[in-house]
């Protein structure tokens, strides 16, 4: 919860409590299953307008958006894994996808053999930056009013 909390700190400054003033266990499951409800209309609608526009998945975009916070714009997958919640063949289908499409690159990492980065090309950066306005629009006119 505090992760969605702070994914957009212009909207929300404070962590999620989880016990905030709540009068039963009843409760808790009312607000869990509302932020299960915003959760997936958010996703379904991400998955959609991403896809329509911008032939991208959201977890294409998702990918694609943290190599482009990188000011190099590449990431060892092992990491890049672990910050979109995918496994690592999870990712590794999905980097393949990109590879294919000319959105990323595989690099073997020069100090660690076993390593890799993955890339992102002018291409991939392009189609990032577009499909951006999209994601964060998206998530301005669903995600609730704090």
């Amino acid at each position: 919860m505090n992760v969605l909390a702070n994914t957009l700190p212009t909207r929300y400054h404070d962590l999620v409590s989880v016990t905030p003033d709540v009068a039963s266990p009843g409760d808790v499951v009312a607000a869990w299953r509302d932020m299960v409800a915003c959760h997936a209309a958010i996703s379904a609608a991400l998955e959609r307008e991403l896809g329509d526009r911008h032939a991208l998945g959201v977890s294409d975009f998702e990918v694609l958006d943290r190599l482009a916070e990188c000011p190099d714009g590449e990431r060892r997958a092992q990491d890049l894994a672990e910050s979109v919640h995918l496994s690592q063949s999870a990712l590794s289908r999905l980097v393949d996808r990109l590879v294919k499409n000319a959105l990323v690159e595989r690099c073997a990492c020069d100090n660690d053999r076993r390593g890799i980065f993955v890339v992102l090309t002018a291409e991939g950066r392009r189609r990032q930056a577009e499909a951006a306005v999209t994601h964060r629009d998206v998530l301005a006119r669903l995600l609730p009013a704090r």
